[in-house]
């Protein structure tokens, strides 16, 4: 009765105990204004802005592809993200990313603690700290939302809360300071990953290869049963906005209204257009039917994929890119069908291999002449750099899943990780939150809701 007791109340707890010690941490005065560029201000504002539409297109990404009975738990658990991360980063998960370095691999957690200092630290390029805090947020919260396509319509929604918190805390903000905290490991090494093919996309499929792993095969996967999407025009509202808000992700990662963010938005666009006509079109050549699946998920991978060089490649190189990521992706989900990995929306295929892709191709197609501040790739005579692009993206799928792996079974010895045979056949909407939808009505503990 007290373990039950525990686990209910310690949550709220937890909230509540952080809520108070924010009341004792001292005020310092706000930023000077006049140190700073308002055109670029303005630009990572709203690129900022652009990033967090992701989560809730995802969650419609996402929702639309599971069962129907499936589809508010899918969707909360992208959602939810933004609340979790957003406490977490404000206490410690920015210290951790980009505060003092320890050793290049971690921050220090008392650098920023509770955004202490943030508002009036030193300026990161053109832009207040602050500002470069809360567009980081919009990173970290999005990351750990990736996963959910992999272990859904079976993961405990508790657990995967614990999972958020302890992702990113020993995943993502490690890697976000390796790779771009200006004395990361991966960053002195010379690694480049200009908006996070390695930080968001290798960890995230990582992850999700190891939570597929670990909580193992569905009741409808282990019998063959085809699963029905639930809301396709879902998926297509989701892309979307994922695709909108991309132009944040990656545009935005330049830190300034400038021509390299021209540059990014132009090979983010560009990709996922050559990626969605790659997926659908090489689905016809192998005898399939243009569907619309085909051509959102094959836009999303282009979008992945292009990530880590949209800021150091050219327009015409992100054509390959995307057309070459998408025919990986779908060559490997074809392979992972055959096998008895339950990845249940191929997040592993889509985002961990298409970001894999993406930074390899980065270290063949990166210039000089898009980006001063990177380096030549393969293509324009400088191997060594495509060489140190595949040893940093080893160090973060070998770092992701391994960290992730252990992640999920501490998660499994608290408690269960997966939901009961009997849960799982009711469905996650029902048994995890009480709400299903039925023949167009919400249903909220048993009782009829109007659905406006």
């Amino acid at each position: 009765m007290g373990k039950i007791l525990f686990k209910q109340y310690s949550p709220f707890v937890i909230l509540m105990i952080i809520a108070v010690l924010a009341l004792f941490i001292p005020l310092l005065p706000n930023f000077d204004e006049g140190k700073y560029s308002a055109p670029d201000i303005a630009f990572v504002l709203f690129s900022a802005a652009l990033v967090f539409l992701m989560t809730p297109g995802l969650a419609f990404f996402y929702g639309g592809m599971v069962h129907r009975k499936n589809v508010l738990s899918t969707m909360i658990k992208s959602v939810v993200a933004a609340g979790v991360i957003t406490v977490l980063w404000t206490v410690v998960g920015f210290s951790l990313a980009f505060g003092k370095s320890i050793g290049g691999f971690i921050g220090d957690p008392r650098t920023f603690l509770f955004f202490q200092g943030v508002n009036s630290g030193p300026a990161w390029g053109t832009i207040p700290l602050s500002l470069f805090a809360v567009f980081q947020l919009m990173f970290a919260i999005i990351t750990p939302g990736l996963v959910v396509g992999a272990v859904a319509e079976r993961i405990r929604f508790t657990s995967y809360i614990l999972f958020i918190v302890l992702f990113a805390l020993f995943v993502y903000s490690p890697l976000a300071h390796m790779t771009w905290s200006p004395d990361g490991f991966l960053l002195k090494l010379g690694v480049l990953d200009f908006a996070g093919g390695t930080v968001v996309h290798i960890s995230a499929g990582m992850a999700a290869l190891a939570g597929a792993l670990v909580l193992k095969r569905r009741k409808s996967h282990i019998e063959h049963r085809e699963v029905p999407p639930a809301n396709i025009p879902y998926v297509l509202i989701g892309t979307g906005l994922l695709w909108f808000g991309w132009f944040g992700f990656n545009a935005g990662s330049a830190l300034g209204a400038n021509s390299l963010a021209v540059s990014a938005f132009l090979t983010t666009n560009t990709a996922a257009g050559a990626a969605g006509l790659s997926w659908m079109f090489f689905d016809v050549a192998r005898g399939k039917k243009p569907s619309v699946l085909g051509f959102c998920i094959g836009a999303v991978v282009g979008l992945v994929a292009i990530t880590p060089g949209a800021g150091f490649v050219s327009i015409p190189s992100s054509i390959f890119i995307g057309a070459v990521a998408a025919v990986i992706s779908n060559l490997v989900v074809s392979w992972k069908q055959k096998t008895s990995l339950d990845d249940t929306l191929d997040v592993f295929p889509c985002h961990g291999v298409g970001g894999i892709v993406g930074m390899l191709l980065t270290g063949v197609f990166a210039t000089k002449t898009v980006n001063s501040l990177g380096a030549d790739g393969l293509l324009y005579g400088n191997p060594e750099f495509f060489f140190t692009q595949l040893k940093g993206a080893f160090i973060v799928v070998v770092f992701s899943f391994v960290v992730s792996f252990a992640i999920f079974k501490l998660i499994n010895l608290v408690q269960p990780i997966r939901v009961s045979a009997e849960e799982e056949e009711e469905g996650l909407d029902a048994s995890q939150h009480d709400e299903k939808y039925t023949q167009g009505t919400l249903i909220v503990a048993g009782q009829e809701v109007p659905n406006i």
